[in-house]
């Protein structure tokens, strides 16, 4: 028997308000019954891509539902298709999910010793959870993996080979374009194929010789016998197996024959122990199958039980993992992580939190009606996140130089600056005004607008933790263009000093010149122009943002030069930034998460 699994411990975070939706009550009556010891989710990827945004919605929804139940949830690759999937896909999902639960839900993250198979287990009585991630349990000595479908697969080949005994399925001879013209219409009842009144020796010899090797691709398949009339096109004898000669990721050459999605995943479910399999809305129809197929096993009760809730649909972007990997291999972005991409990879690189991800699937709730989300709910999320965590700093994207006339060359005059007003336990550091400072060029004006409140010709303006300094000359080059502006601190506003409360209208951010660090910005925007990338059948491609990412050079304060990869700020009045994993060592590399306010609000008129 295979060692009990084990879930990964942590000190248990306190615990919010529960949400409460339609699953959740579903869940609690279950519950309340009795009927289950202990509530056990699933979060089951395929591991053909990178995990995004509306995975992350299913993963804070069945993770969230273990940890408000004290129950488990177990991470499995639903692997049954070897031609997709991967190995580079298995470990990235390992570790977007890792992110996105860590001390939250991470206590009932379920997996099982590295390298452990389910035993072959009897057929017609419930495993007693020999291969159910247990909480609790302890695999000591051993890493921990997630489950596989594909671990299975001595287990399914031995309920296929039942289902053939009780009359229950055969081999079908029909080629696949055969097979789909054979399965009728919902306006029209399906035909039965030649193979289905094949006798159950000879079905159990033809599967096992399918199992051997001895056909190739396409030539056989094994269908459930239900009903070729049903209204419900996937009840009409649907595929259970197909021959697919591929080296597969987690069980190399083993096998070649592979079970569809519909008959892997009910019994999969089956044999973890999963109580509640909650899929998205387009599994509805698949249920009866689903249901079928774990009632014509004799199964020991109870059974697991599949609920269905709508997929999240996010303005500007696309959830296809095929157009995703189409953007990905055409080059429209660097790579499955690419910050602007929704993958939850991507949305780590860019400097997003974990909790604003759990934040945003609380906020827009689970529903059965399908919908289009406003990709501003989760931005607004983001901000608010970064507000509490993120340090501020000072940096610089389009400089002009002020000269600060009274402040002697080399002079050095420390100023104490707020880490972030939103955390007073964060504390103060010290940043150092000298003779030559960069302001952003949209801070100046020389023939300003009215009610333009920053600096101007002979107009005061505050730099933010110094002082109030007074512009007194402009200086130009031989083209005319402003290259450098000599103004007067009034060292006497400083904090602490006799004028600090004098008043301006304006307070502005600035860098050292002469001490700043030079570092390069990503300034990532939304990928699409339109909300709906694909509304009315238009290639998505078409409505691309040419101006998604913009690169500039930028002058940091000094600080910021040991900034580690991941680590987030806010560049006051900016926006927020990440460290790019990728920086090399002696050049910075920021990407902006998200811009300070909605700019996109002016463009719908808001």
């Amino acid at each position: 028997m295979m060692r009990a699994a084990h879930s990964i411990m942590s000190d248990m975070p306190s615990t919010p308000a529960v949400p409460s939706d339609f699953i959740r009550d579903i869940v609690s009556e279950d519950a309340a019954s009795g009927r289950h010891r202990l509530v056990v989710t699933r979060f089951p990827p395929e591991p053909n891509g990178y995990l995004h945004i509306g995975h992350a919605k299913s993963i804070c929804l069945n993770f969230g539902i273990a940890r408000e139940n004290n129950g488990r949830c177990n991470l499995r690759m639903d692997d049954t298709n070897p031609t997709k999937e991967d190995v580079e896909y298995v470990e990235s999902i390992q570790a977007d999910v890792r992110w996105l639960v860590s001390g939250w839900a991470d206590h009932v993250l379920g997996l099982k010793p590295r390298g452990a198979h389910a035993e072959a287990s009897t057929i017609h009585g419930r495993p007693d959870h020999s291969i159910a991630a247990i909480r609790g349990s302890e695999a000591a000595g051993h890493d921990l993996e997630p489950f596989f479908a594909s671990d299975y697969f001595p287990q399914l080949f031995g309920f296929a080979e039942r289902l053939i005994e009780k009359g229950l399925a055969y081999v079908c001879d029909l080629s696949p374009e055969e097979t789909d013209r054979y399965r009728g219409a919902p306006d029209r009842p399906g035909q039965e194929s030649p193979s289905r009144h094949r006798t159950v020796a000879e079905n159990l010899d033809l599967f096992r010789r399918m199992r051997s090797g001895e056909f190739p691709d396409g030539a056989r398949t094994l269908r459930a016998k239900i009903d070729m009339a049903s209204p419900n096109v996937w009840l009409r004898d649907p595929i259970l197996y197909r021959i697919r000669h591929a080296t597969h990721h987690h069980t190399g050459d083993a096998w070649c024959i592979y079970p569809m999605y519909d008959f892997a995943h009910c019994l999969s479910d089956y044999l973890e122990g999963v109580t509640h399999s909650i899929c998205t809305l387009e599994f509805e129809v698949h249920r009866p199958l689903y249901d079928w197929l774990l009632g014509a096993l004799d199964l020991a009760r109870p059974l697991p039980r599949q609920i269905e809730f709508a997929r999240l649909n996010l303005g500007y972007t696309v959830m296809s993992k095929r157009k995703l990997l189409q953007l990905v291999n055409e080059g429209v972005v660097t790579g499955w992580d690419d910050p602007r991409m929704p993958t939850i990879s991507g949305l780590r690189r860019r400097g997003v939190l974990p909790g604003s991800l759990r934040e945003f699937a609380l906020q827009i709730g689970v529903t059965k009606f399908n919908g289009l989300t406003d990709v501003a709910v989760l931005e607004k999320c983001i901000r608010d996140d970064l507000n509490r965590a993120a340090l501020r700093r000072l940096a610089v994207i389009q400089p002009i130089k002020v000269v600060l006339t009274n402040i002697a060359p080399g002079e050095s005059i420390a100023c104490e600056a707020t880490n972030n007003p939103e955390d007073p336990a964060s504390g103060t550091r010290t940043v150092h005004l000298t003779r030559e400072v960069w302001i952003e060029q949209d801070d100046f004006m020389e023939v300003p607008p009215p009610k333009y409140f920053r600096l101007r010709p002979g107009g005061e303006v505050r730099l933010k933790y110094a002082c109030i300094i007074r512009c007194d000359e402009v200086v130009r080059d031989a083209t005319g263009a402003v290259v450098e502006l000599r103004c007067f601190a009034d060292l006497t506003t400083r904090t602490g000093q006799p004028n600090a409360g004098r008043k301006v209208k304006a307070a502005i951010h600035w860098v050292s010149a002469t001490l700043a660090v030079p570092a390069t910005i990503r300034l990532y925007d939304r990928l699409f122009t339109e909300e709906e990338p694909e509304k009315d059948g238009r290639d998505f491609k078409s409505v691309l943002n040419p101006h998604s990412l913009r690169v500039v050079q930028a002058w940091l304060e000094p600080s910021l030069a040991g900034a580690t990869p991941g680590e987030r700020f806010q560049f006051e009045r900016l926006g927020y930034f990440c460290l790019d994993a990728s920086s090399p060592p002696q050049s910075l590399v920021f990407n902006r998460t998200i811009a300070l306010k909605d700019s996109w609000a002016k463009t719908k008129g808001e």
